[in-house]
């Protein structure tokens, strides 16, 4: 079948992408989906920085590549095997679970071997390509391809929601929610009392203050170098907010700080920040490269733990529902996250709002 998407011509141009314009929104030929997979009629699908560290470079992938990994759909078409009925509204997750590897049976702390593989070739999870443009094959962006009208995925690569789950909160939560959630409720597990810090406020840094928030547990303290930024997650719940001046100069730190800017700063930053006894846990993604320095004296004599948490440490099948219901509950009011609606024209602009810091999440709406 025919679609529309929005596909990476080549890694690294320069900035403004509005001018150098790494992607093209483009017609192409997309086939019916395989054994154990779906064709997904696309509803929302979300901006991450992890899209944008395939446009910069950060994240080699090949291409051409047919962008976005947090996306939410309605189930149009079902390849052999598939349980899933047609009209079924799923949230697409950017790593596919084979549910037989070590990492799958790591209860979410480590990603899934063959997932893993696939996402990096730029196929589905069993190994195939469904999208071609003029002929020529073009690869999947982490097993989703959400940058589009219409996409198939494997069924290990969704989760499906309630009919009552708007399309943009269902988009978010498959990555923005599963992340920013997931290092609280999986990576650290807060107790009552314990205060949370979240370092960095981009969309999965406002998704773990969310989280935070709806816990009750504690103090709930936002940290951002953007002014504006440290007003919406006070709108979220948090109880105080600074930038990372006054943090230092403030001296306060708190048991579980969650790092989520993806930069070396922002983890030097959490990891002073974290009270004796603490646990800071990374999710932020910065470049190959980066480098962060450590005082090991300081993690043994104040008895402090660091951990890293992909995905949130998420088991999606496990932990969406969750989201779900505190969301159908009225406590978790993932819609806040939405910080604009654009059109699939718009993606280049996007990636430059994204890459200026200015959007924490912007939704693609797709008028079918």
């Amino acid at each position: 079948m025919k679609i529309r998407g929005a596909v990476l011509e080549e890694i690294g141009r320069s900035r403004p992408f509005a001018e150098s314009r790494p992607l093209t929104v483009s017609e192409l030929e997309l086939d019916p989906p395989g054994e154990g997979e779906i064709l997904v009629r696309i509803e929302a699908a979300g901006l991450c920085h992890s899209d944008l560290s395939v446009v910069d470079g950060n994240r080699v992938r090949p291409v051409p590549m047919l962008l976005g990994h947090e996306a939410a759909g309605i189930v149009e078409g079902v390849g052999p095997g598939v349980d899933l009925a047609l009209g079924t509204r799923v949230v697409m997750t950017f790593l596919p679970r084979c549910g037989e590897c070590s990492g799958c049976r790591s209860n979410g702390r480590t990603p899934c071997i063959p997932g893993s593989a696939a996402n990096n070739a730029g196929t589905l999870l069993g190994g195939d390509v469904r999208l071609r443009r003029d002929g020529v094959e073009v690869k999947h962006h982490l097993g989703v391809s959400g940058f589009a009208t219409h996409t198939v995925v494997d069924r290990r690569s969704v989760v499906p929601v309630g009919d009552d789950v708007p399309p943009a909160v269902a988009a978010v939560l498959g990555c923005a929610v599963l992340t920013g959630g997931g290092a609280l409720l999986n990576a650290a597990s807060p107790t009552e009392g314990d205060t949370i810090m979240v370092v960095g406020l981009g969309g999965v840094g406002m998704a773990a203050v969310l989280t935070a928030a709806s816990l009750g547990l504690g103090d709930v303290i936002g940290v951002d170098s953007m002014p504006e930024k440290l007003e919406t997650a006070r709108e979220l719940g948090a109880t105080s907010v600074y930038t990372p001046q006054e943090l230092a100069e403030s001296g306060v730190r708190a048991q579980i700080v969650v790092e989520a800017a993806g930069n070396a700063r922002a983890f030097e930053t959490a990891l002073a920040a974290t009270a004796p006894g603490g646990t800071t846990v990374t999710v932020g993604l910065p470049s190959p490269d980066a480098r962060a320095s450590i005082s090991p004296l300081t993690l043994v004599a104040e008895a402090r733990t660091i951990v890293g948490s992909y995905l949130g440490s998420a088991v999606p099948e496990r932990d969406i529902p969750t989201y779900e219901q505190m969301w159908r509950e009225g406590r978790f009011p993932v819609e806040k996250l939405v910080s604009s609606r654009i059109t699939l024209d718009g993606i280049n602009q996007a990636m430059d709002e994204l890459a200026d810091g200015k959007a924490i999440r912007q939704v693609i709406e797709f008028d079918h």
